[in-house]
């Protein structure tokens, strides 16, 4: 790889706030279409963040986001997601959300349920914080920001099963996961608006 080549292709713009995080050859990467994974082992937990470029804008982006009953065609292992209720208090606003997922492992596939507390911020960020569920911890969080002529989506997960696990290999399954299903995202939502997007 070449990066002035790329660079010729995709201005790079020069490293500001969260993009001090990325070397030129990372931001290259994002904008070639690559989904770049960084680890964090907790306690019990396995935790992953996973960047990816969108072509599109923040506007073009949240409205799908936020429509929580997509987030099936996003990510195929969650085979129901549904909005229970829309809670507003003195102090906040946020959705209870009910999701069911699939995982196939050797022989067995396993479903898992979960019910979430989701708080959104327009624009820039959703939170996904567990209430009940097969899960003993879960959480998540999805950022948008600002990146060349699209939007850098991060999305951080961190998870812990009811089931002693050890958290690498908690943090495996998500690795090995999570890169399809933020490409599968990614070519939803640029569907819907007609935009041809690389291979990656």
């Amino acid at each position: 790889m070449v990066i002035s080549e790329a660079q010729g292709i995709h201005e790079v713009r020069p490293e500001i706030g969260f993009l001090a995080q990325f070397s030129p050859s990372d931001q290259v990467a994002l904008l070639r279409g690559d989904v770049l994974l960084k680890s964090q082992t907790g306690d019990a937990s396995g935790a992953v963040t996973a960047h990816m470029y969108v072509p599109l804008a923040r506007p073009q982006i949240w409205p799908q986001v936020i429509n929580y009953s997509c987030w099936t065609q996003y990510f195929p292992n969650i085979v129901h997601s549904e909005v229970l209720e829309t809670v507003k208090t003195a102090t906040q606003r946020y959705r209870r959300l009910y999701q069911v997922g699939r995982k196939g492992f050797m022989m067995l596939t396993a479903q898992v349920e979960i019910y979430l507390k989701v708080v959104e911020t327009a624009c820039e960020a959703i939170q996904f914080r567990l209430e009940q569920g097969t899960f003993s911890h879960f959480a998540a969080d999805l950022h948008l920001q600002d990146f060349n002529q699209g939007t850098l989506l991060t999305y951080s997960v961190q998870a812990a099963p009811t089931i002693p696990v050890p958290s690498f290999l908690i943090e495996q399954a998500i690795k090995t996961d999570l890169p399809g299903n933020m490409r599968q995202m990614r070519r939803v939502l640029c569907a819907r608006y007609g935009v041809v997007q690389a291979a990656a």
